[in-house]
């Protein structure tokens, strides 16, 4: 019997499978216009950086100055729960299936990896955004850049 963290549908798998997709996603410039990975995986490390430092400041400014514990606690918590939300979505983005303009493409480059000798594994069942991003991990590191001109 599996428990909600372990499950694929889990609340903790979410943050994990965020974690591993923000970890393959290549930051690639040439890949920002197409997909908005880029840009959230910059914000959430950026608010995984800075949102804690911000909530305890939030915290002992109020706490110092004798202020009003509530609306502390709550800045707090919104702060802490941004980064949390930028894994979340890109947890949910990672298992979401390609639109068929990107699988078309997905395939192509598949294709270019298959081409150049190295042997990928089949995919199963129907590519998410998860699979682009392992396949484009490798194409960036085996491929010249070229085959980025499709896209």
């Amino acid at each position: 019997m599996s428990t909600p963290e372990t499950s694929p549908s889990g609340f903790f798998s979410h943050f994990r499978r965020g974690q591993h997709y923000a970890r393959t996603w290549p930051m690639e410039k040439r890949l920002a216009p197409v997909f908005i990975e880029n840009r959230a995986i910059r914000a959430t490390r950026f608010g995984i950086r800075i949102m804690p430092p911000v909530a305890i400041f939030t915290l002992c400014w109020q706490i110092a100055l004798g202020g009003q514990l509530g609306p502390a606690v709550a800045t707090a918590i919104f702060a802490i729960s941004l980064p949390m939300q930028g894994l979340w979505w890109l947890g949910k983005r990672s298992v979401t299936p390609l639109p068929p303009s990107i699988l078309n493409w997905f395939y192509e480059v598949r294709g270019k990896l298959q081409e150049s000798g190295l042997a990928l594994a089949p995919v199963e069942g129907k590519p998410d955004y998860q699979a682009l991003a392992d396949t484009l991990k490798r194409a960036f590191k085996q491929l010249d850049k070229t085959f980025l001109d499709d896209l």
